[in-house]
């Protein structure tokens, strides 16, 4: 992979009151490659049995508070204890992956090179399969039913060869209740949990994101149809269950939750820029109540997939996740043209990603679970240059034109009035690349002197963290040719909220 380099520029501005602005412009440059953590050996020889389940227990808890991620070959089986995911000794395991998109439309990520860059370099320990049931290429409808069992059977051989957890993922969604293509989801998971019967990598997800006014009833009803098929072949495999309205409503499960089965857990999704304080209050207030939350689909952008993105949200949902060692898995791996891809629209690689092939929700995503994110959700490289401005001249009527190395950033009070007695500001951006070679993206983070509320934003996705604002590139202007610039950027932001 390669880093995306990165400089900062720190100047005052001054509209009336004295602002500091930190600018930060990211290019590409070389990124390490990371490998996967190495697994600890175990020396067999003089040791009784009893020391030496003591040390692989000692090891596989050394690699969580590491915080590197589980795997089949350490943490073993998985199973429920309370809430919690755990491995084979008990501890608590907190799987983070990425999701497929419809393997019917994009079945050329399933590759062994993918999957392997995935999770040597981007830390995954987790790959779902998402296989819908209905739609065009639906398992249930019109697709190819032997077909799609072999891109599961692909993708489990790759991650188990990988040394990943896999979801199998019954990918309901347009067609509502799972109680409508039951028979086939039973015939589909009695062949399916027959042939991994034996594998300790294996998840079976049995209801997507059951919606369309299906109730609680009918999701545990379905549920008590299909989990004693999977018992029949596997006793104690993880089962995930859905939970209504686009698997939201955990609350629903928390107050009723399905007895007789072990190691059972419950579906919640998200998408940062909708869904936020008030779900994330009923994840905890759920888990607080006993029931165990696997998070099988998250996107940071809103719930239609393709909206702004969110990153001071998603920041919080993976701080609440984390507390409470929630497993995670983004949506999704393709280049898809809309926000949730990971991929630009523009790559036509199916593995050996660069980050110029990345999304702004593909940079998030790598940059979080590799451990490289910032507070604010933006890059923390090793390299960073922190430089002082060479020229700054600050004028109340003319704006603020900022010049640092190869960038200048001009920035401009374009209007202000007043909303229920606090001060409203509309401000400008134009971001210069004066340097003689082309920039790929860019970032700002605008520091005020008290708390503000964004009201809104134009070409570019903005988010704020207290009294800073961040704001990065979109696609279409985040490449500056040499002498090139980026303008018609602002945001309006309401001061004192």
């Amino acid at each position: 992979m390669k880093r995306m380099g990165r400089k900062r520029l720190l100047a005052l501005v001054c509209f009336g009151l004295i602002l500091s602005l930190s600018v930060c412009v990211t290019g590409c440059g070389d990124k390490k490659e990371e490998s996967a953590p190495k697994k600890q050996e175990q020396k067999n020889s003089g040791v009784d049995r009893e020391d030496k389940e003591r040390k692989e227990e000692d090891t596989e808890q050394e690699v969580q508070m590491e915080g590197k991620p589980a795997s089949p070959s350490v943490t073993g089986a998985l199973h429920v204890e309370g809430t919690k995911l755990c491995g084979k000794n008990g501890e608590p395991v907190q799987l983070r992956g990425i999701s497929t998109h419809g393997m019917a439309w994009f079945p050329d990520y399933i590759n062994s090179d993918c999957f392997a860059q995935l999770h040597n370099e981007w830390k995954v320990n987790v790959m779902r399969l998402a296989m819908y049931t209905a739609e065009s290429g639906g398992y249930c409808t019109d697709g190819d039913k032997e077909y799609l069992k072999g891109l599961i059977r692909d993708g489990v051989r790759y991650a188990t060869e990988q040394d990943m957890y896999v979801i199998i993922d019954w990918h309901i969604l347009s067609d509502n209740n799972p109680n409508i293509h039951l028979e086939e989801a039973k015939a589909f998971f009695a062949e399916i949990s027959s042939e991994y019967a034996d594998a300790d990598n294996v998840l079976y997800e049995i209801c997507n994101e059951p919606n369309g006014g299906t109730e609680w009833s009918d999701i545990k009803s379905y549920a008590k149809e299909v989990i004693p098929v999977i018992r029949a072949n596997d006793q104690e495999a993880v089962i995930i269950v859905g939970t209504p309205n686009w698997s939201q409503f955990v609350d629903q499960a928390a107050a009723d939750p399905i007895t007789g089965y072990e190691n059972l857990m419950y579906t919640l999704h998200f998408y940062a820029a909708t869904h936020k304080e008030e779900l994330r209050s009923k994840m905890a207030a759920a888990v607080e109540g006993g029931l165990p939350i696997f998070v099988t689909e998250y996107g940071i952008c809103d719930a239609s997939g393709n909206g702004s993105i969110d990153i001071e949200q998603a920041n919080q949902w993976v701080n609440l996740m984390d507390q409470y060692e929630i497993s995670y898995v983004a949506w999704n791996l393709s280049n898809k043209e809309e926000s949730s891809a990971m991929l630009l629209s523009s790559c036509n690689k199916t593995s050996g990603f660069l980050a110029e092939d990345l999304s702004e929700a593909g940079k998030w995503l790598y940059q979080m679970l590799t451990e490289e994110q910032g507070e604010n959700g933006g890059s923390q490289t090793e390299n960073e240059d922190v430089l002082e401005p060479k020229e700054s001249r600050a004028d109340s009527n003319d704006g603020q034109v900022l010049a640092c190395g190869d960038i200048e950033v001009s920035m401009y009070l374009k209007n202000s009035w007043e909303e229920e007695g606090k001060a409203v500001r509309q401000y400008e951006l134009t971001v210069r690349n004066t340097s003689k070679q082309e920039c790929t993206s860019w970032a700002a983070d605008i520091p005020f002197e008290e708390n503000i509320a964004l009201t809104d934003g134009w070409n570019a996705d903005y988010s704020v963290q207290g009294q800073t604002v961040h704001i990065t590139s979109k696609e279409y202007n985040g490449t500056l040719p040499a002498g090139g610039e980026a303008g018609d950027i602002g945001f309006i932001v309401k001061m004192g909220d």
